[in-house]
């Protein structure tokens, strides 16, 4: 710190006497990031050349010198410009030199003076400047006034800074001029460069005591916050101090008496805890190291809920806990049938599971299966008949919207709250190690910046992996291998192929009329009735009314809106009784409407006559099948396709690859080649608020426009579905069984597949068959002789056409 105190050992002894234009000369030392005040003692270190000379010729000569600071960006030679207005003249006292070549001088601030001119540059700096002399504009009493209040506020300063010398402190006290008291604090503070600067830059002392007030309050403030912070410590420190104190007197105390320790008696319960889980040895050495971890720490350590949360997942998961399986065949087929109506294939696939596990139970690693179908078609109720056909607990787990990956392999034991993915969390939860677990709606899983939760699911549902399964918060290996994991999909597209890679596909198709009709008679009347305090006798469905009810009240794949119609009408009913109305115990298809109101979907087809450009197709939707309507129409143009009905890039490629087709075999077809520059073709498919896709209707497309070119009536009776190539051959494509059973619903007759698609009919029930004459193609030529109709004699377009020439050759002179 400055040496503020007054000393007698300076060389020079006087300050410099002005000339006659009130400046004096002397050598300049310049200094960056350093301010000297006058009346204060300072050492400072010369290490430039040119500030060493100006020491020297000072010394030698026993002058002053005069120290200025420097602006930042200054340049050498230095200017005016480069340096601050105000300095300081300072006396030399004791010069040493340091063995490094290098000077150490003692100086001492003599009075302000404002630099004038720069008269050299080298060997050192010399300049001509003006004294500054310290007079004050305010009156006598306010700078009293002011004094006192630095003093005051020193005084409060001192009291908490030890860092500040009695010595420095007695003398500032002493101090009865403005001036010079405000330049001893300026040295005492811990102030900025900038703020020194600018105390040596006011020339009234009053200001500058009111610029060290300031200051001070801001330092007192300081201290005064930091003093409190460390009194709050220390009675922290002291407060826990304490505590430890007492507890370890307690402990004397509970020793003496016999009595144990409750923080020891907590440890050993946990300690009886884990012998009593009967962990794998790997798991039990690592508890046992956590509880080590325990029994070092104080008792009120805010580890300690920490690894004691710890301990208690490890010792509540279940390790080896198991429900024998029921390997019943019969009681399995049982329960089966009994909760689900139809999906033979998956029965069987169950079936066979349990006769490998009755046969080779400790070979058998679980499958992963993967029930992928529309909504409402029995995913989800069919893993609870598993888990009751194998006498285990069943578990859902739903996956939809889940986006981190924490979700699945939990936290780190690192962050705040932190706990096991939702994996285990259920199995803690089951306390068995082969539950049927289910994870719902797979496909609805998200990522983003918190991983990616099918990532981690890799892991889960791999047999090869699974059975040493990391969770980020246990960080101990984990069995589920024998675990049965299930999962449950609406559309495969969003599932990573490395996922679909580990999972057994199990295809969940839409259920026919009949099998509605039958689920609905054995599982959803009766189950609406009850829960709707009705009897068999107080209302019977008939079978017109439940296929009324099918096929014009919902339109779906699976049977919950029509579980939801069968409800709806359960309730006008129950209203109807408990309001001691009449109502009819048998329930018709005019009834029906009468209760639930106008059909919402009415069955409908465009085509029932036959037509030019009219032809029926078929699709598969996520609802099912349907029928598809696709219109062609010829009309004057320049030979360009139009396409409208929301078509897909697939579909309109279909029809471009049709058009082609028919223009590579015009002749064929009695087509003039000049009608392809004239006229344009129109290509519509109805219901266009509904995106169509895929390339089935590679068929239809094309007898639609070769009918709307040759003008044969396309045949009502026939639906068709199928790609099209360039040279009129049909290749298979999929949802067979939907497209057909569509084409009943619509009561179309004769259906066109692909030959290649004769083996997808065996998943179509047989009485739908019954019904539908299907007939299998190979190319196009075959599907023309059956669908269109003879051509009329001439073409409409070709009379028009000759009536015009005529009429043009007759107007002609």
């Amino acid at each position: 710190m400055p040496n503020a105190s007054g000393r007698n050992e300076f060389y020079s002894t006087r300050s410099a006497q002005p000339d006659d234009q009130g400046l004096i000369e002397l050598p300049a030392i310049i200094v960056r990031g350093m301010v000297f005040l006058p009346h204060v003692v300072t050492p400072i270190t010369v290490t430039t050349p040119r500030a060493s000379a100006a020491v020297e010729a000072a010394h030698s000569s026993g002058k002053t010198l005069v120290i200025i600071g420097q602006r930042e960006n200054a340049k050498d030679p230095v200017t005016l410009e480069d340096l601050h207005p105000i300095g300081t003249e300072a006396a030399l006292g004791r010069l040493l030199r340091l063995p490094d070549k290098n000077k150490s001088v003692l100086v001492q601030g003599r009075r302000r003076v404002e630099i004038a001119q720069i008269v050299q540059n080298s060997p050192y700096v010399v300049v001509k400047a003006r004294p500054i002399p310290e007079k004050s504009t305010r009156p006598l009493q306010e700078q009293i006034s002011m004094m006192e209040t630095v003093m005051n506020l020193f005084e409060r300063l001192g009291d908490l800074n030890t860092n500040i010398p009695e010595g420095v402190l007695a003398h500032i006290i002493n101090i009865t001029d403005p001036g010079k008291l405000a330049d001893a604090l300026s040295a005492v503070l811990t102030i900025s460069v900038d703020d020194r600067q600018r105390l040596l830059e006011t020339l009234d002392p009053t200001l500058r005591l009111q610029q060290i007030a300031a200051l001070l309050n801001q330092e007192l403030a300081m201290l005064e916050l930091k003093d409190e912070i460390s009194n709050q410590v220390q009675q922290e420190m002291d407060r826990g101090q304490r505590e430890v104190y007492l507890r370890e007197q307690m402990r004397i105390i509970q020793t003496e008496l016999g009595e144990e320790d409750i923080f020891q008696q907590e440890i050993n319960e946990v300690r009886q805890q884990i012998i009593e889980a009967h962990l794998p040895p790997e798991i039990h050495e690592r508890a046992l190291k956590e509880l080590g971890r325990l029994g070092m720490m104080p008792p009120m350590a805010p580890e300690i809920g920490i690894i004691r949360t710890y301990i208690d997942w490890i010792t509540s998961l279940p390790w080896h806990n198991q429900h024998p399986d029921n390997l019943d065949m019969r009681h399995a087929q049982q329960v089966l049938e009994e909760d689900h109506y139809g999906l033979a294939k998956v029965k069987d696939r169950i079936l066979e599971h349990i006769a490998v596990r009755k046969l080779a139970a400790e070979k058998m690693k679980n499958p992963i299966l993967c029930f992928v179908g529309p909504p409402g078609v029995g995913k989800t109720s069919l893993g609870k008949s598993i888990a009751r056909a194998l006498g285990r607990e069943f578990v859902r787990v739903s996956l939809g919207g889940v986006r981190d990956e924490a979700e699945i392999r939990g936290h780190r034991r690192t962050y705040i709250g932190a706990m096991p993915g939702r994996i285990l969390q259920t199995m803690r939860r089951l306390k068995t190690i082969n539950p049927v677990f289910m994870l719902d709606e797979i496909d609805k899983v998200g990522a983003d910046f918190r991983g990616d939760p099918s990532a981690a699911l890799l892991e889960v549902l791999d047999p090869e992996q699974n059975n040493a399964f990391s969770d980020h918060y246990l960080e101990v290996p984990y069995d589920l291998s024998k675990v049965m994991f299930i999962t449950t999909a609406n559309d495969l597209d969003p599932l990573p192929p490395a996922l679909l890679d580990r999972l057994e596909m199990i295809e969940f198709v839409g259920y026919t009329d009949e099998e509605k009709l039958a689920i609905a008679r054995q599982f959803l009347i009766p189950k609406q009735l009850e829960a709707h305090g009705l009897k068999v006798g107080d209302l019977q469905f008939e079978t017109r009314a439940l296929q009324t009810m099918i096929r014009e009240y919902t339109y779906e794949a699976g049977v919950r809106n029509l579980e939801r119609t069968i409800a709806n009408v359960c309730r006008k009913i129950a209203r109807q009784m408990a309001e001691t109305k009449p109502h009819h115990k048998r329930l018709t298809s005019k009834r029906v409407e009468e209760l639930l109101g106008p059909p919402d979907f009415i069955p409908l087809r465009a085509n029932t006559i036959d037509a030019i450009g009219v032809a029926t197709g078929m699709s598969w939707t996520s609802n099912g099948g349907d029928t598809l309507t696709i219109e062609a129409a010829v009309l004057p143009g320049k030979g360009s396709l139009l396409m409208t009905g929301q078509l897909g890039d697939v579909m309109q490629e279909s029809a471009q690859a049709a058009l082609s087709y028919m223009r590579a075999h015009a002749s064929d077809f009695g087509i003039p080649n000049d009608d392809f520059e004239n006229y344009d073709i129109h290509v519509h498919v109805p219901e266009g608020a509904v995106p169509k896709e895929g390339p089935s209707a590679g068929v239809p497309l094309a007898i639609a426009i070769i009918s709307a070119f040759t003008e044969r009536k396309i045949r009502s009776d026939y639906a068709m579905s199928g790609e099209i190539t360039l040279h009129g051959k049909i290749l298979p494509v999929g949802g067979i069984k939907e497209k057909v059973l569509a084409a009943r619903r619509a009561r179309i007759k004769n259906v066109i597949l692909c030959k290649h698609n004769k083996k997808d009919l065996t998943d179509v029930p047989a009485e739908a068959l019954k019904d539908l004459h299907i007939i299998f193609v190979e190319d196009m030529a075959q599907v023309i002789d059956l669908v269109l109709l003879a051509a009329p004699p001439e073409r409409k377009r070709d009379l028009e056409k000759s009536s015009d020439e005529k009429s043009e050759a007759e107007s002609t002179p």
